[in-house]
């Protein structure tokens, strides 16, 4: 039998010590005390929702804006022209332009983290939708990337906000929430806001129990299963 690693041991001993879902304030004391990694972890959160993310009308598609940031830094490229352009810069986008931007991007420039577009430049950029769909980078109005408002989506996606759709298979959602080093207080803010925000996003067709486990974990760390009362009290509080 291969040998444990430290990481895998504490991971081990937090599983065999939890019994029945944690209050999130406990599940963060927990991931931090298992912490043995050099970088710092990101925090994600994982929901398991009781829809069919085949239907159409059981999609789960929103974003959401962290108060406590995400703790990474967003790159924010635009497809814009004229003023827009303009805007963009003003507003702290690290990559700006309009046809020229597209002629790189279909040459393989993919580095941005996002992509807003304004709805005149769509036309041409949904060529390059081979390149962005996969990577998830292509613009869509759901998540406020295509917009008129140019500097308010780049500011908006530089302090925090994020999107979030279900996966194909399971009704699962999963994002992060911030970094293990933050504070307590600043990641139960972003999860509470994150848990509020998928209530919210409820598709009316959905009958029966829509969220049906929340766990929290870290990237090297375990997956701890929440009580979902107590995210509703945090929430509140």
């Amino acid at each position: 039998m291969a040998k444990l690693s430290k990481r895998q041991q504490v991971i081990e001993k937090i599983n065999k010590e939890t019994e029945g879902p944690l209050s999130p304030e406990e599940a963060l004391k927990k991931l931090k005390s298992a912490k043995k990694c050099k970088f710092d972890e990101t925090v994600e959160v994982s929901f398991k929702l009781g829809v069919n993310s085949k239907l159409n009308d059981q999609q789960v598609r929103s974003t959401v804006s962290l108060p406590g940031g995400t703790g990474k830094e967003v790159r924010v490229a635009v497809v814009a022209k004229g003023e827009k352009l303009n805007e963009a810069k003003q507003a702290g986008a690290d990559v700006y332009g309009a046809e020229d931007l597209i002629a790189k991007i279909g040459d393989g420039f993919l580095e941005f983290d996002k992509l807003v577009a304004t709805p005149d430049t769509m036309a041409m950029l949904s060529k390059m939708g081979k390149i962005l769909g996969p990577k998830g980078l292509m613009p869509n109005p759901k998540d406020g990337t295509v917009t008129v408002d140019v500097g308010k989506a780049v500011k908006e996606l530089k302090a925090g906000k994020v999107s979030f759709r279900t996966e194909k298979d399971g009704g699962v959602v999963q994002m992060g929430i911030g970094k293990l080093s933050f504070e307590d207080s600043r990641l139960l803010k972003n999860l509470s806001v994150v848990f509020e925000q998928i209530q919210k996003v409820k598709p009316a067709s959905v009958k029966g129990i829509y969220i049906k486990s929340v766990y929290l974990s870290s990237t090297m760390g375990p997956g701890l299963k929440l009580d979902i009362s107590k995210i509703e009290t945090s929430q509140h509080a």
